[in-house]
């Protein structure tokens, strides 16, 4: 057999080793039951739907033609890996709100047709707010909305 799809096929193969890679981490964690699931349950039972994914776009890539891999795409890759730590360094010392939104405008500039206009800011101004309020006082999740270089 062929690989007729070589982007199905990689995409496919990235989907399982991640698949595999959290089905292993989960199972070192109680599993529970689906009524009462434990640490495990769900990390376990979202790495075998992404393998079923991955087994499909794999299977697909033998039996669809399609284009080949072209060259891969740097910038977007590095600005949204970027984003994600600086989001990670942040958060402890500057706190969420901040962190948050260096996070989007940071993730932001992976596309070409992001730009700064009083509409995005409006944007990212209340995305901060909603995650703020859904995150940290509905769900209590416990992140410091000021981080302790602002006295948090």
């Amino acid at each position: 057999m062929r690989i007729r799809n070589p982007r199905d096929f990689w995409a496919g193969a990235i989907y399982l080793a991640l698949a595999i890679a959290v089905i292993l981490i989960g199972r070192n964690y109680p599993q529970g039951t689906s009524a009462r699931m434990g640490p495990g349950y769900f990390p376990t039972a979202l790495g075998s739907v992404l393998a079923v994914l991955g087994l499909v776009s794999v299977g697909r890539a033998f039996l669809r033609p399609g284009e080949p891999i072209s060259g891969f795409a740097w910038r977007p890759l590095t600005l949204v890996l970027g984003a994600t730590a600086l989001f990670g360094v942040l958060l402890p010392r500057a706190g969420l709100l901040i962190a948050l939104a260096c996070l989007i405008a940071v993730g932001a500039m992976a596309s070409r047709n992001s730009r700064l206009d009083a509409t995005s800011i409006a944007a990212l101004v209340g995305l901060v707010a909603l995650c703020a309020i859904v995150f940290v006082k509905g769900l209590g999740v416990p992140m410091p909305l000021v981080g302790t270089w602002f006295g948090g």
